[in-house]
């Protein structure tokens, strides 16, 4: 069911997640982890998009 793409989309996220956390609790830089917070659903809409786009090349 997954493939070793998916688990490198998830990786990326769960590290963005926590240097997100990392950056607003430890370091107080609130800007920096706005910032890096926002790049969670973007890596999610990046995964998404390819694996639709892999599954419709199958298809044909």
């Amino acid at each position: 069911m997954f493939k070793r793409s998916d688990y490198f989309i998830l990786m990326a996220v769960v590290i963005s997640f926590f240097t997100s956390a990392y950056l607003w609790f430890v370091v107080q830089d609130k800007e920096q982890s706005i910032f890096t917070a926002l790049w969670v659903p973007s890596i999610f809409c990046f995964g998404i998009y390819f694996k639709l786009a892999a599954l419709l090349n199958r298809k044909k």
